[in-house]
């Protein structure tokens, strides 16, 4: 049986993990009140996941 995997699930899934890490980490800062800096804020909310998106990017459209 040939069945073709669907090339882009590996970037839903890793969408899904850095959609839920930001909403967790960015609702952990709000609750507990925590006093980091907006630069630290900032690179954990936003810089970290375009990182992570763009390396995603670059492997799929790098695979055949």
């Amino acid at each position: 049986m040939n069945r073709s995997r669907n090339r882009l699930l590996p970037w839903f899934v890793g969408v899904a993990i850095v959609v839920a890490a930001v909403v967790f980490v960015g609702w952990r800062m709000i609750a507990t009140g925590c006093a980091a800096d907006t630069p630290v804020a900032l690179g954990v909310l936003i810089l970290i996941p375009l990182v992570y998106l763009g390396l995603m990017y670059l492997t799929l459209t790098s695979q055949e």
